[in-house]
Formats: C-alpha cells, sequence, structure tokens
C-alpha cells in the first residue's frame, strides 16, 4: 500500500507508509583524517536493485549566537578556504571532540573563538546541515551572561571578532550576506523568540 487520500472540506489530507529502509551490503573505507572520513557503501535499495553511495562523516557540530547584552552579540570571521571568502561574519562554530557534550563543546568554542564563557545556553535547533551525502549533525545554542574567560585558540583558526547590533547581522542574514547555515538558522530562531515577524 503506498498513500490515501482523505477530503476533509476544502483540505485535502495524504496519509503515506514511511519509504522502506536501504539495506547496507558493504561499506569500505576511503579517506580519513581527524576531521572528516570518506566511505563508499554499496546499498540494497527497496526494490532489489544496488547502488554506490558515498558518504562523508564529520560528525557533530556546535554553534553559539552569544549576546554581549540585550542588543548587542559577538561575531567572528575567518578566511573560509572553500569559498575563498574572507569578508562574510558569522557565530562562533566547531567540532565537537570524541566524548565531548554539545554544551561543553559550546562553551570551549566560545571561550578559544572570542575569549568568553556563557552563563547560560539556550537550546534552540539541532538540525543536519547536509541530509544527502554528509552525516553532520548541527547543535545550536543561544548564549547569554558571558563572562571573559578565553582559551588557548585553534591552530588553525586566525580570527577577527567584533561586537555587532543584533539587528544589523539580521539584515545581513535577510541580505543573504551571512551564509553560513548554522548562523543564518540561530539568528532567525533568536528573531523569532525576540517577537520578529517577516513582512
Amino acid at each position: 500500500m503506498g498513500s490515501s487520500s482523505l477530503v476533509l472540506g476544502h483540505l485535502s489530507l495524504v496519509v503515506t507508509v514511511p519509504p522502506k529502509r536501504w539495506k547496507t551490503l558493504s561499506s569500505t573505507p576511503i579517506y580519513t583524517n581527524k576531521w572528516t572520513q570518506l566511505r563508499e557503501d554499496i546499498a540494497e535499495l527497496p526494490d532489489g536493485r544496488t547502488t554506490l553511495y558515498g558518504v562523508v562523516t564529520f560528525g557533530q557540530c556546535v554553534g553559539v549566537l552569544p549576546f554581549l547584552d540585550d542588543d548587542r552579540i559577538v561575531m567572528v570571521r575567518q578566511y573560509r578556504y572553500v569559498q575563498r571568502e574572507n569578508h562574510r561574519w558569522e557565530m562562533p562554530t566547531g567540532g565537537v571532540l570524541a566524548g565531548e557534550a554539545s554544551e561543553a563543546a559550546a562553551q570551549r568554542e566560545l571561550r578559544e573563538e572570542i575569549g568568553y564563557s556563557a552563563g547560560r545556553l539556550e537550546w534552540i535547533s539541532s538540525y543536519y546541515t547536509s541530509k544527502s551525502v554528509c552525516d553532520e549533525t548541527a547543535h545550536l545554542y543561544i548564549g547569554y551572561d558571558l563572562t571573559p574567560a578565553a582559551l588557548p585558540p585553534d591552530e588553525t583558526e586566525f580570527l577577527e571578532i567584533a561586537i555587532m547590533p543584533f539587528t544589523a547581522v539580521l539584515d545581513m542574514v535577510l541580505q543573504s550576506e551571512i551564509r553560513d547555515g548554522m548562523t543564518v538558522i540561530a539568528v532567525l530562531h533568536a528573531a523569532r523568540l525576540r517577537g520578529w515577524k517577516p513582512t
């Protein structure tokens, strides 16, 4: 059975059966470093055919939108090698270490990137950064009650730090000047929590 339709007035509700699972027949590691693993799977489709499927695993990552006070947030920017850009702002983000809780990773990234810790972290979203060939889950927080608490920075990061009005950051998101997915989602969640409604 595939689906059935139920008509309620002018609304049509389609009730479906979830798609059948694929079966992994084999998995071959192709490449690995301390950030990334690439593997190649042979997967059996629901109709019995097989397909080659490449999967890139990044694991867990975190992002924190840090409010210095009610109206200002701390942002960073750095050279992003893949996009060849150094002018776009983003919030502090980074990977979760093995055995590390996401909240602890969020606090560590704050201390490494902007020299603060958050007295309170508010979880706002967990999502898949790419649902198709990448295995990565991002956990997003808003950080409040910041206090100075610096850690040595990551040895590969060369960061510029700025304090910006939240309204300016929201405008950069809406104008697509900020393109980092974690930052975009966090800023829109924060705007919603602050009562902002798109026009």
